[in-house]
């Protein structure tokens, strides 16, 4: 506020009021005659002017006394106390002005605003439009106080509770060289600085889950300073997650509660978590059930489904209605352990669940069992498309009529309506009833033939494809390995599919429900026919390691490409498995083909020093492996690194 004083005269003598300034602060005083009087204009600063009254020639204004008041910082001394007025007298009491207005409480978003539009966007508004100085230097210094305003009132809060100790780890600590190990794949992860694959380097990135799922094997716990690294790299890397907990333990989820980042800690069921309760704590299961994580709810189902069908059945009923759609479908997953007819009842009522992916994992569910009410009914609506067409002077073959319509009792029990795009409907139909009906359907309708006989009989009308697709999904979802058997054929079959094997990824389905010796031998009859070029696929569904023939063909056809010039490139996926899943004890057969040959004229230009560096590659990860073991075994020391 500006404040002006003016004195005037009583009766015509012609007094007139003195003026003086006080400091440098910009505030006058004045002083007259009785009749003086006070005057308050809004400013900042303080002007003082003196009228005399008629007669007198000597009135003056203090007004350039003060001109340059108002640019005082708040750095100036305090003024020395002003004198006494004379009685009679109202004098002015000012205050000296900041060069820089403080801004009013809660105005940081608005400076935060400007700031990020621009203040040639969002010119500064209120406080910040300063007169004469420039839109950011007054943005800028209005900023600056606001953070001392906001830091010089924050109160205290209340001190925290400590966290409670961590569980106690009760498992046998890694043997020290198998503990340094661990460093050194958790240091060579992606984003952490590790050199990564150079050369004829290992990779340990890709050897860290072996290196954890053969640690879990031997029940180790994590050591205490790598939990951190652990759960880093477990974080950036979802494959990792089931291995990473499991051998964190239950110290794990005591340090995701403290940090934000390793959350999915709270939200994954770690194999052999600790936190499940036995058999004799219902209570405890219960409670644990009712409001535990969402982790521990997955674990403690898993668990009791485990050993007790029906009793986790009933606890999941006891809570569906109340549960998100996400988590009903995570835990109907779960039951597909120890699924069996009494299930049948809960996964009928969750045909009508509101939820369309929860819809379809119960329809799945309930087409795995044959003697469902579902089962039967897909089984009557594929009957009713597929049946034998004996016409004369023909062989038998299969007639298909795929449905017209999909009906609301078809989208009910798990057909799904809409076709995806490039599809036709009426086959998309057909496949989901023929893939929903159990297999053993089939042989009784079609004249008591086996399952290689059906596959063998010629479809009309080019339905073929598709009916054989279906039967590979059904016979992958019901781990039919007779129907498997039927559809893949014998490995050395042209074109490797067999009469049915429609594609790599359905044979690889069908693979996995034969066992793991017949199946890596069967991969191993496809190499041998085929060569590598499809194999990858296959190759991912064999045990680790791989089977001694197995691990030959492979070898075998690795050899055989790089002596006939092949481009080397298009190998370096097999290579990688091959270094994870060959067997370590191979190592000394790969000796003999680390020699570099002569470079043929029509090979690819560099691909006898690849084929060199990969084979080298491949060696030395095979003797790291074999390593890694006996330091988990215990039989190798750090000085052995």
């Amino acid at each position: 506020m500006k404040a002006s004083n003016i004195t005037g005269t009583t009766g015509s003598t012609g007094t007139t009021g003195t003026t003086g300034t006080t400091g440098s602060t910009g505030s006058t005083g004045s002083t007259g005659s009785t009749g003086s009087k006070n005057i308050r204009t809004p400013s900042t600063s303080t002007t003082n002017a003196t009228d005399s009254g008629p007669g007198s020639g000597s009135g003056s204004s203090s007004a350039d006394a003060n001109t340059g008041a108002g640019a005082a910082t708040d750095s100036t001394p305090a003024p020395a106390p002003a004198p006494a007025p004379a009685p009679g007298t109202v004098h002015a009491q000012t205050q000296a002005p900041a060069s820089t207005p403080t801004p009013p409480p809660g105005d940081w978003e608005g400076l935060v605003t400007a700031a990020l539009l621009g203040t040639d966007r969002r010119p500064p508004q209120g406080h910040t439009a300063a007169a004469g100085r420039e839109a950011p230097v007054a943005l800028l210094d209005a900023a600056a106080l606001e953070t001392v305003r906001r830091r010089a009132g924050l109160r205290p809060a209340r001190a925290a509770e400590r966290p409670a100790l961590a569980p106690p780890e009760t498992r046998p600590a890694l043997p020290p060289a198998a503990a340094h190990r661990l460093a050194l794949l958790l240091a060579d992860r992606p984003g952490s600085g590790g050199g990564g694959r150079r050369g004829t380097a290992p990779d340990l990135v890709e050897l860290l889950p072996q290196w954890l799922a053969s640690a879990n094997a031997h029940g180790y716990a994590a050591p205490v300073p790598s939990l951190p690294a652990l759960l880093d790299a477990a974080r950036g890397r979802t494959d990792l997650r089931p291995a990473a907990l499991a051998f964190a333990g239950p110290r794990a989820r005591w340090l995701a509660r403290l940090n934000p980042d390793w959350r999915f800690a709270l939200r994954t069921a770690a194999a052999g978590e600790a936190a499940v309760p036995g058999p004799q704590d219902a209570a405890r299961t219960e409670r644990l059930w009712q409001e535990g994580l969402f982790a521990e709810r997955v674990a403690v189902l898993t668990s009791l489904r485990a050993r007790d069908p029906d009793a986790a059945r009933d606890l999941l009923v006891s809570t569906w209605p109340t549960e998100r759609a996400e988590d009903r479908l995570m835990f109907l997953d779960s039951l597909r352990a120890g699924l069996g007819p009494s299930d049948e009842p809960f996964l009928e009522e969750a045909l009508a669940d509101r939820s369309r992916n929860v819809r379809a994992t119960a329809a799945e569910l309930l087409s795995a069992l044959p003697h469902s009410a579902l089962a039967g009914r897909m089984a009557a609506r594929a009957g009713s498309c597929v049946a034998l067409d004996h016409t004369a002077d023909r062989t038998p073959a299969l007639a298909v009529e795929a449905p017209h319509e999909c009906d609301a009792a078809m989208e009910r029990d798990g057909v799904v309506a809409k076709a995806p795009n490039g599809r036709g409907e009426r086959s998309w139909w057909l496949g989901q009833l023929v893939e929903a009906a159990p297999l053993s359907t089939w042989s009784p309708r079609l004249g008591g033939r086996t399952p290689q006989e059906i596959v063998a009989l010629p479809v009309a009308d080019d339905w073929q494809g598709e009916l054989h697709a279906a039967w590979c999904r059904a016979a992958a979802r019901q781990a039919d390995a007779t129907w498997a058997r039927a559809l893949l054929g014998p490995p050395s079959a042209p074109e490797a599919g067999g009469p049915g094997a429609v594609s790599l990824a359905e044979r690889a389905k069908l693979l996995a429900t034969l066992d793991a010796t017949e199946r890596a031998h069967w991969v191993a009859g496809f190499i041998a026919a085929h060569g590598l070029s499809e194999a990858f696929q296959l190759l991912g569904v064999c045990a680790v390691p791989w089977a001694p023939p197995l691990g030959r063909a492979v070898v075998d056809a690795l050899n055989i490409a790089r002596d006939a010039g092949s481009y080397p490139w298009s190998f370096s996926g097999v290579m990688g498995l091959s270094e994870r899943c060959l067997d370590p004890s191979e190592a000394s057969r790969l000796n003999g083909l680390l020699a570099v040959p002569d470079e043929p004229e029509d090979a690819s230009p560099g691909a006898v020093g690849y084929w060199a560096e990969a084979f080298q590659r491949l060696v030395t990860t095979l003797r790291l492996r074999a390593t890694m073991e006996e330091e988990l075994e215990g039989r190798s020391t750090v000085t052995d690194l």
